[in-house]
């Protein structure tokens, strides 16, 4: 039938719901390879690359090619994002040599690349190829993008000052200050690079979502009904998730643990691959979880360097003993477990001792803890994770808020509020019930004649 070729962004979360999608198509239209087209920056390295070895050794349908590193000064770049950006551009003429290779042998169907990876336009026109964009968080956050372009023209003050609620098609009213981390200051160099890529979403052949229908209805409704963008038309939308990695094989340490606790009973503190915390704010977490009188399954990470050089390296193994108040470990010992740096996050959702997750917002957890049920506590970081917490409490009704103080810190008081409350309180009670629907949900849109099924059998006859 030919070839998709995938082209997601360099961070860990959008590579692996980039290569689920692939799994997913070569499941139920194996007459279609898969061929993704990776670029690992020289300053990360060690997850994506083993990861990417484990998807060669156990998928075969799943074709890698490596992109050329493009060595990169990180101290020329204030944001994560802005390296990755330029990375991304100065790897055109290399994306131009691999797809010119990749239709020696076989025919392109279509192309789908990442919301990131705009820059990469050009060179698809060059080869008259379709291209579709992957959109790694949800139908909220793509129809809050798709109204950007009219949000900048009817406004003239940055979000950051507003002090107000912002109003968009198929969404819940959005406090300015929650909005998306780069959009906030319409100053910015950053602010109008995003809005002119939202500015691009429309010229797409279509855009795929990592949701599904009954979890977003609203906000897939404007988009389809064509408000979200409504000088122009609007592509056709493919929301064939929930796309989530595989709860791999349970042999990490934390399992012993966890079967012998209570059922329902931990809650799980974990903020992505991304998320880090200050010293200060380390020891305000633990106090709240030992004031909490709840289990907990906490997985740390070292505070971030102070030195700008250190941004892009991997963080060494954090010092328990330094990190935590003195005494902690021993004194929660009999119902809390600490986990260094990484925990398999997708098998401990659906470990049945599970009852709550503390999360960053991070789109792919989210769906982890839909798909198993769990319902959240949501402490949102960076990016549109503020933006996603508005969302999981007003819209979704999956998640208490976790609220910071002034400065940003979240409280000990605080932290054993919402862990209480979500594991013994009534508001808790209500989550779980709505979480338990979403699970079910999730699973029906995922079968046979399901949502999902139906939307990526119309995405495949587009091709």
């Amino acid at each position: 039938m030919g070839t998709i070729v995938l082209y997601p962004s360099p961070a860990m979360g959008h590579l692996i719901s980039m290569v689920e999608l692939g799994k997913l198509i070569t499941k139920h239209h194996p007459s279609f390879s898969i061929i993704v087209l990776t670029l690992i920056p020289s300053f990360n390295t060690g997850s994506t690359a083993a990861y990417v070895r484990h998807i060669s050794a156990t998928f075969p349908a799943i074709t890698f090619h490596h992109l050329p590193d493009i060595p990169l000064d990180p101290l020329l770049f204030p944001i994560m994002e802005a390296i990755i950006f330029e990375l991304i551009q100065r790897s055109n003429p290399n994306v131009d040599h691999a797809l010119q290779s990749i239709s020696l042998s076989s025919k392109i169907s279509a192309f789908v690349i990442d919301h990131f990876c705009m820059p990469v336009i050009p060179v698809a026109e060059n080869f008259n190829l379709p291209v579709y964009y992957f959109f790694t968080s949800g139908a909220c956050c793509l129809a809050q993008f798709l109204y950007m372009p009219t949000l900048d023209k009817t406004t003239t003050e940055s979000f950051k000052d507003m002090h107000t609620l912002i109003h968009s098609p198929g969404l819940p009213p959005i406090p300015s200050s929650d909005m998306i981390a780069p959009l906030l200051d319409r100053t910015t160099i950053h602010y109008s690079a995003f809005v002119a890529t939202c500015e691009l979403f429309p010229k797409s052949a279509g855009i795929i979502i990592n949701t599904f229908d009954s979890l977003e209805t609203k906000a897939i409704t404007a988009i389809n009904n064509g408000v979200c963008v409504p000088d122009r038309p609007t592509p056709p939308i493919y929301c064939v998730g929930p796309l989530v990695a595989s709860a791999g094989d349970g042999s990490h340490e934390c399992f012993g643990w966890l079967d012998l606790q209570p059922s329902g009973s931990v809650v799980y503190l974990c903020f992505g691959s991304l998320g880090v915390f200050s010293s200060e704010q380390l020891k305000e977490i633990a106090k709240g979880l030992e004031m909490s009188g709840v289990r907990f399954l906490w997985v740390v990470r070292s505070p971030p360097s102070d030195r700008v050089e250190d941004r892009f390296l991997p963080l060494p193994e954090p010092d328990l003993d330094l990190l935590l108040p003195e005494g902690f470990l021993e004194r929660t010992k009999d119902r809390g477990l600490v986990v260094k740096k990484w925990a398999p996050q997708v098998a401990i959702l659906n470990h049945k001792s599970v009852g709550g997750f503390v999360t960053h917002c991070g789109w792919n957890s989210i769906l982890e803890a839909v798909c198993a049920g769990v319902p959240m506590v949501a402490w949102p970081l960076y990016a549109e994770q503020r933006f996603n917490r508005v969302v999981l409490r007003d819209e979704m009704k999956l998640a208490l808020p976790m609220d910071e103080s002034e400065g940003g810190l979240v409280t000990a008081m605080e932290v054993e509020k919402r862990v209480r409350e979500l594991m013994e309180g009534e508001e808790g009670i209500v989550i779980r019930e709505v979480a338990k629907t979403r699970k079910e949900q999730a699973a029906i849109a995922m079968s046979d004649g399901g949502s999902s099924r139906v939307a990526l059998s119309k995405l495949v006859a587009s091709w």
